[in-house]
């Protein structure tokens, strides 16, 4: 499948996406500016703000023009803010995608490795109590996880701050100081930990699989035949091959954690995008959650642009137009 095929497929995901959640949130029963209106307000009073909305037109007619709206790059203005949604998504979709892809870094550099050994050392003690510990890693919940850190790490030691992404009152002049100081990294350890925690079993899990087919083919056999010593075979013929498939997950890991941080975020009180969208589904602000939606999305379908891209590159027989 050529670069060209991969890229309409991708506009032909996102238009399906926006579909789907454009009629979703319209077909629920309701009023969805009900919320928002003073019941003081007369029935002409609250046709007139529907009418502002957009919301007093055929559900056909609104999509169309959602569309021409979105491709001028307004996703509308939201209802609880009463700005653009786009600059209330923005600030906070970047911390919860620095946030998460940090930990989802973390997670797969150290599941890589970790999976690799345990495949070269299957069948041992290690190879067993790794499995054990990765499978038990994925069966607590992040949320647990996360409060079991602030407990012992913030409230007991006193060692790191116990929520928030900076010290109340703390204020910087731009984004590079905001995101680059050493009080934004403390508040940051904890929920990177949390996260980094729960995501490792999954590459570790699938790198070790990969590699123990990888260890029978019989170019490994060859290579040892040929006196290659085993660090070589193992970093240069083994693990580049069996990278292949983590690689693939990477992709729907990446999405799924920027799309999941709502626990994590609430439990350390992380303004990111996740708590935005649970308050924008409850106060039902369509602009707003049909923009965090749809960010979400954008993200995961470019993760997995990359992550074909990246597997051509790996592995020569992958053709890449």
């Amino acid at each position: 499948m050529g670069m060209g095929v991969r890229v309409f497929m991708l506009i032909i995901t996102m238009l399906v996406l926006i579909t789907i959640i454009f009629f979703l949130f319209r077909i629920l029963p309701g009023n969805p500016v009900s919320m928002y209106i003073d019941s003081g307000l007369d029935r002409e009073s609250q046709e007139l703000l529907l009418r502002h909305y957009g919301l007093d037109k055929p559900y056909f007619q609104q999509y169309i023009i959602y569309l021409k709206n979105l491709i001028k790059g307004d996703l509308g203005n939201s209802f609880q803010y009463g700005k653009p949604a786009i600059e209330v998504i923005y600030e906070r979709f970047w911390n919860t995608v620095i946030l998460m892809l940090t930990s989802i870094i973390i997670a797969f550099a150290i599941g890589i490795a970790i999976g690799a050994v345990l495949a070269w050392k299957r069948n041992t003690k290690f190879d067993l109590v790794g499995t054990i510990i990765a499978l038990i890693a994925r069966c607590i919940p992040a949320f647990w996880t996360g409060m079991i850190l602030l407990l012992i790490f913030s409230y007991k030691l006193n060692f790191l701050p116990a929520g928030g992404m900076h010290t109340p009152g703390v204020r910087f002049d731009s984004i590079v100081q905001k995101y680059f100081n050493l009080d934004f990294l403390k508040h940051m350890i904890l929920p990177t930990i949390t996260s980094a925690f729960y995501s490792l079993a999954t590459p570790l899990l699938v790198m070790r699989t990969s590699m123990l087919e990888i260890v029978k083919e019989d170019y490994i056999e060859m290579a040892y035949a040929k006196g290659l010593q085993e660090k070589y075979i193992i970093k240069k013929h083994a693990v580049r091959t069996a990278l292949l498939p983590v690689i693939t997950i990477f992709a729907v890991q990446a999405g799924a954690a920027i799309g999941g941080a709502v626990l994590i975020e609430t439990v350390f009180r992380w303004p990111g995008m996740g708590r935005e969208i649970v308050l924008a589904v409850s106060y039902r602000d369509y602009p707003l959650a049909q923009a965090a939606f749809l960010l979400i999305g954008l993200m995961t379908a470019l993760f997995n642009l990359i992550a074909d891209i990246l597997y051509a590159l790996l592995d020569p027989r992958v053709a890449l137009s």
